[in-house]
């Protein structure tokens, strides 16, 4: 069992799940792009919940610097209703998640609590303890969030700003500044939220790209930017590169002007290969997450904007057929004006991030 089914099965009793991406791709394990096998969490039988002595419980390593809050564990203690499982660490019989579950049940004399078991070294646990305590529970602050991003960078320096800023709860660029004022040590590749290890330099996903499509021309977009550790539009960029004779790594010295790349990039707008339904529901899911946007004014607002303004393929209620004839076209330019202006703000998002972020980092 990866990390992704111990939150779900953590938080399945009335706190909302998290997911988190454990996928793999079809290169073997410890290949330079493949993906690193999941660590084993929760005891057997999955999801398996037991009662634990409270006496035998011990305070954990919590990512929040204030301890427990006496009056919100107190309030939890009034309630009657049975507590949600706990999440210790079996080796030690240290609390991952829990601690003001555990105060409560203490003020309510209870002698035992309800628990789900974690295997794992001690990174891993506050690995898992800062992902629990950011999706659920009282907000940690930004200052735990930060201290927790820091002490994840020094533990698990293989892992990318996204990957460590969707656990700690903070923006992908903040993560980047901490690293970089922490001097962290320099790894030739980095592990993202999806589970793949793609390299820092970007040159060489292209160039690997660009090897894997002389090998198999016929291989869609889609699996030579996962066998390669790159996005399916860097994927569709070296294709392009190569058949125009082009040298499928680009150089930044002669990088083309604004008004090219936009027009570049509007170009290579493509229809999906598959149904992204999915993936689009995923993406909504983890910004609706993001605590830097359900936390702030800004955000919030920018949250409710969003939602009914993402169309999700399989959710168009009507086909094509049904349209009356006398709509279609002007249904049609409705559409095409909403993904330019869709388009014109992707792509303004895209280059206010490169002139922030620090180098073309993929995760």
């Amino acid at each position: 069992m990866c990390l992704r089914s111990t939150i779900e099965a953590v938080t399945r009793n009335g706190v909302e799940p998290v997911p988190v991406n454990t996928s793999r791709t079809s290169l073997d394990a410890g290949s330079a792009t493949g993906a690193q096998p999941c660590t084993p969490t929760l005891s057997d039988p999955e999801d398996a919940v037991v009662s634990l002595p409270l006496s035998a419980i011990r305070e954990g390593d919590s990512p929040r610097s204030a301890g427990v809050d006496m009056a919100h564990a107190r309030a939890m203690a009034d309630v009657e209703a049975e507590l949600p499982p706990i999440v210790v660490h079996r080796a030690t019989m240290r609390v991952v998640d829990g601690m003001h579950r555990v105060t409560a049940a203490r003020l309510r004399g209870d002698r035992e609590i309800q628990a789900r078991l974690f295997d794992g070294d001690d990174h891993e646990a506050f690995l898992l303890a800062v992902r629990l305590n950011v999706s659920h529970g009282m907000p940690l602050t930004l200052a735990d969030r930060r201290a927790a991003a820091m002490r994840i960078i020094r533990s698990h320096p293989q892992l990318s700003d996204r990957s460590i800023a969707f656990t700690s709860g903070l923006a992908a660029k903040t993560v980047g500044s901490l690293r970089r004022g922490m001097g962290s040590p320099q790894v030739e590749a980095r592990i993202g939220r999806d589970g793949r290890l793609r390299p820092i330099n970007g040159a060489a996903g292209r160039r690997a790209a660009a090897q894997l499509i002389a090998e198999h021309p016929d291989a869609t977009l889609r699996r030579i930017a996962q066998e390669a550790g790159i996005s399916v539009e860097t994927a569709r960029s070296v294709r392009a590169r190569l058949r125009a004779g082009e040298d499928p790594v680009l150089d930044r010295r002669t990088r083309p002007d604004r008004g090219e790349r936009e027009a570049e990039r509007q170009m290579t707008v493509k229809l999906p290969e598959a149904d992204p339904s999915a993936e689009l529901r995923a993406l909504l899911d983890t910004i609706q997450r993001d605590p830097s946007l359900r936390y702030t004014e800004s955000g919030r607002m920018l949250l409710r904007w969003l939602g009914p303004r993402v169309l999700v393929p399989d959710e168009i209620p009507l086909s094509l057929s049904h349209i009356p004839p006398h709509s279609r076209l002007n249904l049609g330019s409705l559409a095409r004006s909403c993904a330019a202006a869709w388009i014109q703000l992707a792509m303004g998002l895209e280059d206010e991030y490169g002139s922030t972020a620090a180098g073309g980092m993929s995760g």
